[in-house]
C-alpha cells in the first residue's frame, strides 16, 4: 500500500527555511561561492527533506520543472533584454541618451529627473527590465558624470523602472496579478494608484532632496562636459539615434507582445550600428549575442558601455533558473499549503489580511527567486482568507504586488536583484536602502490595512463570482 506524503509540520519548515538562509549565507559571503551553487545545493537539501516526508523523486522533479516553467516568461524577456542593451549600445541609442541627457538635466535633479524619465519609460513599455537596461542604463552614465554616487542613481533608476513595472497596464506581473486575484484589470490598477501615487511623489521630492544636498558646484560639469565630448568622438550622435526607442515605445504602447517588439527593436539596434556607427553587417548582428566594446577614452563610459548581448545575460538566467526550481519543490513538499494555513488563522482583520498577504508574496520572491512565483505564493496562499473576510480581490491584488513585485529587486538572488545589479553595475545591498520607492510602497500599504483605507467595494463581476461560489458549493452540499 502506497502511503500518502506528509505535509511537513512547522517545526520541520522552519527547518528547511534557516537551512536555506545558512546555505546562502555560508555560500555567499563565507565561502565566496557562487550564487547559483548556493541555490543548486538547496535543491538537494529540499529533496531530502521531500523524500522524508514521503515525496518520490519523480513527483519532485516535476515540481521543479514546473516551477521553473512558471518563470520561463521572465527568462524570454532577459534573452530579449540582453539582445537589445547589445545592439542599442553598438547602435548608438544609449550613448545618444546619455550625450542629451548630460547636455539638458540640470546636476541638482538629476536624481528626481531619472526617476521620473525611468517611470515614464516603464509605464509605456510595461518592462521594468527593458526600462532598466535603456534609459537605465543611460541615467546611470548620467549621474556618473555629475560625480552622484551610483547607488543612489541607482536606487532612483530603479524605484522609477517599478513605477510602472507595479502599473502599467501593459506589465505582465500587472496583468497576472489582476488575473490570478480574479479582478479587473482597470480595478487593480486604480486600487494600486491609491498607494502608489504618494509612493511616488514622496520619493521624487526625497531625490530631489538628496540631489540638491549632493550636488557641490560646477566642478562636475567638467566631468560631464569631458563625457560628451567622448561620446561625440566614439559615435554618431543624433536625434536620429532615437529612432529604435520611439518605435519600440509606441509598438508597446499598442499593447504588442513584449518579447517580439523588444526583439524587433534589438535588430533595429544592429541595423542602426551598421548604418551609423560604421559596424560591418555581420559584426552589428553579433552584437545582439555577445554585445560590444567600446574605447572612449573615459573609464567609466566604457565599463557602463561594454556590455549587453545574449551572452551577458547568460549567468543571470541560470541564477533564475535554479531560484524558481526552488519554488517549485517548496511547492510540491507543501510548504506553502502549511504557509497558508497558518496565515488564515491569523488573518483577522484587514490589516493582518494586507501583512500575511504581503509575507506570501514576499515568501515567494525570498525562496522562490522570481516575481511571478511571489505573485502565486501571493495569491493562492492567501486568497480564501478574502472570500471569508467578504473583501474585495482588489485588497488582495494590491497586497499581492506590495508584498512581491516591489520587493523582487530588493532580494539579491531574485530575478529582479540580480538583473538590476548586473544591468547597472551596483550590488544589490548597495543600492537597497535608496530604493525608497519601493519602501514606501510597503509602508503605505500596511497604513491602508490597518487603518481600513481605500478599500474598493465589490463590483458586479465579484459579487457574481461569489453567486457563483455559493451555488456550487450548495450542489455539492
Amino acid at each position: 500500500m502506497v502511503r500518502e506524503p506528509r505535509l511537513p509540520s512547522l517545526g520541520i519548515l522552519l527547518t528547511i527555511l534557516g537551512l536555506f538562509v545558512v546555505i546562502m549565507f555560508g555560500f555567499i559571503v563565507l565561502l565566496e561561492l557562487p550564487i547559483q551553487l548556493a541555490l543548486l545545493t538547496v535543491w538537494f537539501m529540499i529533496m531530502a527533506f521531500g523524500l522524508y516526508l514521503g515525496n518520490g523523486y519523480t513527483k519532485m522533479e516535476k515540481g521543479l520543472l514546473k516551477g521553473i516553467y512558471e518563470g520561463m516568461g521572465a527568462i524570454l524577456i532577459l534573452i530579449a533584454v540582453g539582445a537589445l542593451i547589445g545592439s542599442w549600445i553598438a547602435g548608438g541609442i544609449v550613448p545618444t541618451m546619455i550625450y542629451y541627457g548630460l547636455s539638458i538635466i540640470s546636476p541638482s535633479i538629476f536624481l528626481m529627473a531619472a526617476m521620473i524619465i525611468c517611470a515614464i519609460t516603464s509605464i509605456a513599455t510595461g518592462t521594468s527590465f527593458g526600462s532598466a537596461g535603456t534609459a537605465g542604463l543611460a541615467m546611470m552614465g548620467i549621474g556618473e558624470s555629475f560625480g552622484l554616487p551610483m547607488y543612489l542613481v541607482a536606487g532612483a533608476v530603479i524605484s522609477g523602472c517599478y513605477v510602472g513595472d507595479k502599473m502599467s497596464p501593459l506589465s505582465d506581473t500587472t496583468v497576472m496579478t489582476a488575473t490570478l486575484s480574479k479582478v479587473d484589470l482597470f480595478r487593480h490598477i486604480k486600487s494600486m494608484a491609491f498607494v502608489s501615487v504618494p509612493a511616488f511623489i514622496i520619493a521624487a521630492i526625497a531625490y530631489w532632496i538628496a540631489g540638491a544636498v549632493m550636488y557641490d558646484g560646477g566642478g562636475d560639469l567638467a566631468i560631464a562636459e569631458t563625457t560628451m565630448a567622448g561620446l561625440q568622438d566614439s559615435f554618431e550622435i543624433s536625434w536620429l539615434m532615437l529612432v529604435p526607442a520611439v518605435v519600440v515605445i509606441a509598438m508597446l504602447a499598442f499593447k504588442l507582445p513584449s518579447v517580439p517588439v523588444i526583439l524587433f527593436g534589438a535588430l533595429l539596434g544592429s541595423l542602426w550600428a551598421a548604418l551609423f556607427q560604421g559596424y560591418g553587417f555581420i559584426e552589428s548582428i553579433q552584437t545582439l549575442y555577445s554585445g560590444s566594446e567600446h574605447t572612449t577614452g573615459i573609464a567609466f563610459i566604457d565599463s557602463l558601455l561594454d556590455r549587453g548581448g545574449i551572452t551577458f545575460m547568460l549567468e543571470v538566467i541560470l541564477l533564475i533558473i535554479l531560484a524558481l526550481g526552488v519554488g517549485g519543490l517548496l511547492q510540491t513538499i507543501g510548504a506553502f499549503k502549511v504557509i497558508g494555513d497558518l496565515f488564515a488563522k491569523w488573518a483577522t482583520n484587514t490589516g493582518n489580511l494586507t501583512l500575511t498577504t504581503m509575507l506570501a508574496s514576499f515568501f515567494g520572491v525570498f525562496f522562490g527567486g522570481a516575481a511571478y512565483v511571489s505573485l502565486l505564493t501571493g495569491t493562492k496562499i492567501t486568497e480564501e482568507n478574502y472570500d471569508r473576510k467578504n473583501v474585495s480581490k482588489t485588497l488582495l491584488s494590491r497586497n499581492v504586488e506590495a508584498g512581491g513585485t516591489v520587493t523582487t529587486p530588493m532580494v539579491p538572488w531574485s530575478d529582479g536583484g540580480v538583473f538590476m545589479a548586473t544591468t547597472l553595475g551596483v550590488a544589490t545591498l548597495a543600492y537597497i536602502p535608496f530604493f525608497w520607492y519601493g519602501f514606501l510602497v510597503i509602508i503605505i500599504t500596511l497604513i491602508y490595512g490597518y487603518f481600513g483605507l481605500f478599500i474598493l467595494e465589490k463590483d458586479e463581476y465579484e459579487k457574481s463570482q461569489d453567486i457563483e461560489k455559493d451555488s456550487e458549493e450548495v450542489t455539492l452540499y
